[in-house]
C-alpha cells in the first residue's frame, strides 16, 4: 500500500506537468494571435485616422472601420478562448490538489500506525531481545532483515509525505497565479468589450451618413464601373497581343512559351499562396468577384481583382519577378503597371507615381511606385492575376498574413 501512494504521488506530479506543457502550448497560440490582432488594430487605426481627417464619410473610412471591428472581435475571441482555458486549469488543478491532500491524509494515518506498531513493540521487548529469543539461527537472520526493512520503510514513508507537502505548496502557488492571470485577463477582455461596443455605434453611425450621401456615393461607384471596365479592355487587348505574338499570329487562347518563359510560369504557379504583398502593410478592403455593397445591399460590386487599402505614399512592390510589358494612365485608376510571368499576369492600378518603364526586368519585392490617394484621403490599389485571358483571385495567391 505504502509503495502505491508513492506511485500516485509521482503520478500526479507527472499529470501536472504535462498539463501545464499542453496547456502553456495552446497558451502561445492564442497570445500569438492577440499580438497579431493587436497589430491590425493598430494599423487600422492609422489607416482610420488618415480617412476620417478629411471630416466626411466614406466608404474608404468604413472599410477601416470594418477592418478594426473585425480584428477587435477576434482580439476579445482570444481573450475569452484564454479564459476558458485558465478556468479549465484551475478545476484541473482543484481536482490534483484534493487527490494529493486525500492521499496525504492516507500516508499520515499509515505513517501513525507504523509508529504506533514500533513503539509497543519497543515497551513490550528490545530489539535486542526480539533479535536473541529466535529459536535457530535463520530465524534470527530473518528477524535482522524484517527490522531492517522495516526501518527502510518508515523512512521511505516520512520522506513521501514531505514530498507530497511540497508538491501540494506548489500546486497552491499555482492556483494563485492562474487566478491573478485571470483578474487581469477579465479586465481586459472587459475593456476590449467596450472599445468595441464604441466602434459598434461608431459604425452605425458612419453608415447612417453614408446613407444621407447616397446619391453622390452612387455616382462614384458608377464612376469605378466605368474605370474597371476601361482597365478590363486594356489588360485583355495587351494579353491576346502578347499571345498572338508568342504563338506567330496564330488564333489561341493560350500562350506559346519559351523554356525560359515556361520555367518562370511553372515557378510563379508554384508559388500559389506564398506571393508577397504588393504593399507592406494594409487589408484587403474589397474581395474578388461580385458582391453586394457594404452599406447599399441591393448594388452589386463585382471586382477583377482585390482592393487593398494601406498607407499614404505606401511603396508598391512586384509580387514576383517578370517584365513590364505596360504602363498606362486610365481616368479613375490612376497609373496601372502590368507585369508579366510566362503565362501569367499582374496587375497594379491606383498609383501615384511609377518608378519602371515598359520592357524593364524586375524581381519580387522591386518598387514599382508608390499608391494614389484620393481626395477622401483613401490609399488604395487595385491588384489583380491573370493566366493567360482568364481572371484569377488574387487572396488566393498571395501569403496569408
Amino acid at each position: 500500500m505504502r509503495i502505491n501512494f508513492f506511485h500516485i504521488g509521482v503520478f500526479i506530479f507527472l499529470f501536472t506537468f504535462g498539463y501545464t506543457a499542453n496547456a502553456q502550448k495552446s497558451r502561445e497560440e492564442l497570445e500569438k494571435e492577440k499580438k497579431e490582432n493587436l497589430e491590425k488594430i493598430s494599423q487600422a487605426e492609422k489607416i482610420l485616422n488618415q480617412t476620417t481627417s478629411k471630416k466626411r464619410a466614406t466608404i474608404g473610412q468604413l472599410n477601416a472601420l470594418n477592418y478594426k471591428i473585425e480584428a477587435q472581435q477576434s482580439l476579445t475571441n482570444s481573450i475569452s478562448n484564454e479564459l476558458n482555458l485558465l478556468n479549465e486549469k484551475l478545476n484541473e488543478i482543484g481536482s490534483i490538489i484534493n487527490s494529493m491532500e486525500s492521499d496525504l491524509e492516507k500516508m499520515k494515518t499509515e505513517y501513525a500506525s507504523m509508529l504506533y506498531a514500533t513503539q509497543k513493540s519497543n515497551q513490550s521487548l528490545s530489539k535486542l531481545a526480539y533479535i536473541f529469543a529466535s529459536s535457530s539461527f535463520y530465524e534470527m537472520f530473518m528477524r535482522l532483515k524484517y527490522m531492517e526493512y522495516y526501518g527502510k520503510m518508515r523512512r521511505q514513508q516520512a520522506a513521501q509525505i514531505e514530498m507530497i507537502k511540497d508538491l501540494l505548496i506548489g500546486q497552491k502557488e499555482s492556483v494563485e497565479e492562474v487566478r491573478l492571470e485571470k483578474s487581469t485577463l477579465l479586465q481586459e477582455q472587459i475593456f476590449r468589450n467596450r472599445e468595441l461596443n464604441k466602434l459598434k455605434k461608431q459604425q452605425s453611425s458612419l453608415v447612417a451618413e453614408l446613407n444621407k450621401r447616397e446619391k453622390q456615393v452612387k455616382e462614384e461607384i458608377d464612376d469605378r464601373k466605368k474605370s474597371v471596365k476601361n482597365l478590363e479592355k486594356i489588360i485583355a487587348d495587351l494579353i491576346k497581343k502578347e499571345i498572338e505574338k508568342s504563338s506567330k499570329g496564330a488564333s489561341s487562347t493560350k500562350f506559346a512559351l519559351t523554356p525560359e518563359a515556361k520555367e518562370l510560369s511553372d515557378s510563379f504557379a508554384g508559388n500559389r499562396n506564398k506571393l508577397f504583398w504588393p504593399v507592406n502593410s494594409g487589408f484587403i478592403s474589397q474581395k474578388f468577384g461580385t458582391h453586394p455593397h457594404p452599406v447599399y445591399k441591393n448594388i452589386q460590386i463585382n471586382n477583377d481583382g482585390i482592393d487593398i487599402q494601406t498607407n499614404e505614399n505606401e511603396e508598391i512592390r512586384a509580387v514576383f519577378d517578370g517584365e513590364v510589358k505596360n504602363v498606362a494612365f486610365i481616368p479613375g485608376m490612376n497609373n496601372v503597371v502590368m507585369v508579366q510571368h510566362g503565362e501569367y499576369f499582374t496587375v497594379y492600378a491606383r498609383l501615384k507615381d511609377v518608378k519602371v518603364t515598359k520592357g524593364d526586368q524586375i524581381t519580387a519585392k522591386q518598387a514599382l511606385g508608390t499608391v494614389y490617394t484620393d481626395s477622401d484621403g483613401t490609399s488604395e490599389i487595385q491588384f489583380q492575376v491573370w493566366k493567360n485571358n482568364k481572371k484569377l483571385n488574387p487572396e488566393q495567391w498571395l501569403f496569408k498574413k
